[in-house]
Parts: C-alpha cells; structure tokens; sequence
C-alpha cells in the first residue's frame, strides 16, 4: 500500500526460512572466530584475543560484508571487553550509519559516552521491571546504574542477575561463555485463523503442535515425561458460550517420539472437547523434560526392538523433512481428509492467516527462486 511518498509491504511470518537464514548466519560467524557461542536464534558472542580496536573494527566490517553478500541480510555487531558491553555496542551499530554495521567500544571514553546515553531499562538483564525499580532511585541511564556502588546496588536488589550486569557495565567480564540452558517445557500453540467445531479439525490440529513439540524435543536431546494440551474459545466473542480448558497426560516412560507424543496429546484433547463450541485456540505443552539419552523404558512396553524402530522411524523423518521442507512426511494422526473431494489436512502452518508468507527459498524444492 501506499501512505504518502512510502511504500509499505507486508509478510506473514515465515518461520522456516528465518530459522534457516539464521543458521547460515551463525555457521560463517563461526567459521570466522576461534571462540563462538550462540546465545539464541539470531544473537551470538565470539572471542577474540590478541587484536587491538583497529583490526577489531576491520574485522567486524569485514564480517558484516561477507555476511550481506553470502546471505543476503544485515547484521549488527558490537565489540567490548564484556558481553553487555557487547550488546551496547550493537546497539549503536544497528542504529548509527556512521558505525558501518560495527561499534567498538575499548576504552574508558568510549565506554563512558555509550553508557551515559544508554536507557537503564533497555540493559540486558535488567529489563521493564527493574528498570522502573531503578529509575525510582533516580538511575536513569545505563552510566548512572554503573556508576552506582556496588554496595548500594546490592543493598536494593537481591537479584543476582542485576548484580552481574552492574559488573559487566564496569568492564568485569562475568558471564559464563555457554549455551543457554535446555528448556524444561515446550510449548507450541496457535490461534486460528478462524474458529473450530469440529472435532477432528480440531484434534489434527492439536497433532499438528504435538509433532511439532516432539521435533523441539529431539533437537535439543530431550525427552519429556507428561504432555498437556489446552483448548480456548474466542474471549471477544461474547455472544458465545466461552470455555478455556487444561488437561495432561503422564507417560509411562520420558519419550521424544512423535508417535507417543501425538497420540497422548489428541486423547487429552478429545477428553476437554466439548460439542457445540467454537474454539479459537489450541496448544501442546511438553513437560517434566530431561535428558533423552538413556532413557529407561516402562515394564509395559519393555520391548527394546519396538523403542528402536520409533527412534529410527523419527530419525529418518526428520532427515526428510530437513532436507524437503517441514512436514514433507507425517504421522497419519496428523492427517484430515476433510468434507468433500476438494477437503485437505490443515498443515501446522495452516493454524494462522499467512496469505502474504514469502516462498520457502532455502528450504523447499518447490519454492525454490527461479532465474530467467
């Protein structure tokens, strides 16, 4: 559309291509650095030593470039004795040209004057919350909260977090160079682009996120040992009857199957269904999660052979699905014929209005870019 003298385009979101970009990202930020650690999907943190603020700003710019001609998207990068520090620094690099996409800060001057414009509640670590605590006490900016005692700051706060980011704003490099944690529960949910009655429309749904939860799990080496699921109606229709329900299931054994996850999530589900209602959102929680190696299996289903073919049967599903595109292949749980000659299964992707998502380039053979 067109507002003015601007031209405004619209996407729907697009996970998949994101997630996939992201990853190239990451793999030539890794190939770049001796040290690198990713902090979550599009952020990470490298080290590097030995390199005075000159080479590292050439090196940053040099980074950017590659990055921009490899992938195609813009990246910030801040460069600081601290990880906080670091963040600042983007910060400044994603908003000031003059930067060129890479801010440094290495000296006192430098730290100094980043800070000193720097809101206090925009800090990593400190967030709304204690921002608003803080800047009661008259710390405004991220160089008042620094130049705070570290008496004063300890006295207000018993949160250990603020107190190292009051250390890393100092230059005092503190936080540990790791991966963030495995979650402990997942969750995938959706509301719909409209509303659901039907039951088994609802319930492939509901398969949908389970399966989804399940490929969560086994990417980061998890197992879980109950399933939840909770259905909602419209809360701003309020002509009609509204219901917002929560049942699980535990399991007689931790899994990252997608078979036990998917079967365990439409029985909940078809427990809370209730006829006559008009659900608007539905969603799957994997719980109680732990390691997945190891697992110890119950003495109902003690047949090995049978747990090693769904750990081969997932194994090669996601193989299929990583190279071909998500949901290439899937349970038949997940399937829904529908009404008619012309019904389909709704995909997981189907759950919310996306008429404006871009083509999967990267990913699916079918959407890939085609040159004349």
């Amino acid at each position: 559309e067109e507002f003015g003298r601007d031209r405004i385009e619209v996407f729907s979101s697009n996970y998949e291509l994101y997630g996939d970009l992201t990853a190239r990202v990451m793999s030539i930020v890794s190939r770049e650095s001796s040290e690198f650690f990713r902090y979550s999907i599009d952020e990470a943190f490298v080290r590097m030593e030995g390199a005075d603020g000159a080479e590292l700003k050439a090196w940053g710019e040099g980074l950017h470039r590659r990055i921009r001609r490899q992938v195609g998207l813009p990246v910030s990068i801040g460069i600081a004795p601290t990880k906080t520090l670091a963040k600042v620094a983007s910060h400044y690099a994603k908003r000031y040209r003059g930067y060129n996409h890479c801010c440094v800060i290495d000296d006192e001057e430098k730290r100094r004057k980043a800070l000193a414009a720097y809101e206090v509640g925009e800090v990593w670590g400190i967030g709304r919350r204690y921002g608003a605590r803080l800047e009661a006490m008259g710390i405004g900016t991220a160089g008042r909260l620094a130049d705070t005692s570290r008496e004063a700051i300890a006295a207000a706060f018993r949160n250990i977090g603020v107190l190292r980011t009051h250390r890393e704003l100092n230059g005092e490099d503190c936080i540990a160079d790791e991966e963030p944690a495995k979650k402990q529960s997942i969750c995938v949910s959706r509301s719909f682009a409209g509303m659901i009655g039907e039951e088994e429309a609802l319930l492939t749904h509901v398969a949908n996120f389970a399966a989804r939860g399940a490929d969560k799990l086994r990417r980061q080496g998890s197992a879980a040992w109950a399933v939840g699921v909770f259905l909602s109606t419209n809360p701003f229709r309020e002509d009609l009857e509204q219901s917002r329900c929560f049942g699980e299931r535990r399991l007689l054994s931790p899994t990252c199957s997608s078979i036990d996850i998917v079967k365990a999530a439409k029985e909940c589900a078809a427990a809370l269904y209730r006829p006559g209602l008009l659900y608007k959102r539905a969603g799957v929680v994997l719980m109680d999660i732990g390691d997945g190696g190891g697992v110890q299996t119950n003495l109902i289903d003690f047949d090995a052979e049978r747990f090693e073919k769904k750990r081969r049967l997932d194994e090669a599903a996601d193989r299929i699905n990583r190279a071909n595109g998500a949901e290439t292949l899937v349970l038949g749980a997940q399937q829904y014929p529908g009404r008619g000659a012309g019904g389909k299964s709704p995909k997981f992707e189907e759950a919310v209005r996306r008429q404006f998502k871009s083509p999967c380039y990267t990913t699916r053979w079918c959407d890939i870019m085609e040159l004349r």
